[in-house]
């Protein structure tokens, strides 16, 4: 506004004030020219740490993914080399990831009591399309040492079901295991036949069990197996009031050197439960990393992974 207010005065003013107006002309154009130049500075420096920092982050992902690959190489190596060393024909196969969504669990027909719906519920197999099977070891007699070994190097989940009378002995073993990742559950303190007891006989043999794994161990088990797979109404409702959720039995049992199934086609199915034990050379001809050795070769023949039980309940 000034410019164009001196522009229409120069005859008063003269040269004089065409100067001074070229003059704050070029001031205000240096100015403009240097704030233009410090706009472009300022653009150039704000997005150079923008771009390095991509290039960082796109190296550090690249950088993740290259150490999990390197990882589950790794890892794999290690396992076939274990697999070989153990004498297994083939390497396991790995299971999926635990699934977000657990399976519903209902009982199993023709494993249900009379009014018992809100009881534990019984069941032999869980249900999931996944092909998995799911390894469960009772008792507690044997305690094998290259057996805990095995199964450590092999990576191999497994849940036990322990009776105290058995398990007392030697509870360093049991705890060596549970170290591992084993989760140890209920088997009755004396394995006795259930439903030959009263309600308050298997409530004793039930909460008891409870109480010693919680005292020895530090967990109170919410699984419960009874002795025999044998059970009655009473079972159900003494281990319910032991803090029990849920009863696995089993659709196939293990031996040193065979498989028995339940089902008619004599098979395995997705989500079977395998039952066998703690025992040795003084029951079976042969030891349990015998009988580890027969069980995944059926097992990984048939095209399926061992998971942990636990990840599915």
């Amino acid at each position: 506004m000034q410019l164009v207010g001196q522009k229409g005065n120069q005859k008063q003013y003269g040269h004089r004030s065409a100067g001074r107006a070229r003059g704050r002309f070029g001031v205000v154009l240096a100015a403009l020219l240097v704030a233009g130049l410090g706009t472009a500075c300022g653009s150039s420096e704000s997005a150079a740490p923008d771009k390095t920092e991509k290039t960082k982050a796109g190296k550090g992902a690249e950088s993740g993914a290259a150490g999990a690959l390197a990882q589950a190489k790794a890892a794999q190596q290690a396992r076939v080399a274990a697999a070989k060393r153990w004498g297994l024909v083939k390497t396991p196969l790995m299971a999926p990831a635990a699934p977000k969504e657990k399976p519903e669990i209902s009982t199993r027909e023709g494993f249900e009591v009379e009014d018992g719906d809100e009881l534990p519920h019984v069941f032999t197999t869980v249900p999931t399309e996944d092909k998995v099977v799911f390894l469960t070891i009772d008792d507690g007699a044997e305690k094998d040492p290259e057996f805990l070994k095995m199964m450590r190097e092999l990576k191999i989940p497994y849940t036990a079901f322990l009776s105290d009378y058995l398990v007392r002995d030697n509870y360093p073993y049991f705890k060596e295991m549970q170290a591992a990742g084993v989760t140890l559950n209920n088997h009755t303190l004396n394995h006795r036949y259930m439903p030959g007891l009263s309600y308050d006989q298997q409530r004793e043999e039930i909460c008891g069990q409870q109480d010693t794994i919680q005292r020895v161990f530090g967990k109170r088990p919410t699984l419960f197996r009874p002795p025999y797979g044998n059970y009655n109404q009473d079972t159900l409702k003494a281990a319910k009031s032991c803090g029990i959720k849920a009863v696995p039995l089993w659709n196939a049992e293990a031996f040193v050197n065979r498989m028995d199934y339940r089902e008619w086609d004599r098979d395995l199915h997705p989500g079977d439960i395998i039952l066998t034990h703690f025992r040795g050379k003084d029951d079976w001809k042969g030891s349990m990393p015998d009988m580890i050795r027969h069980v995944m070769k059926t097992v990984t023949d048939k095209g399926y992974a061992v998971a942990r039980l636990e990840d599915y309940l």
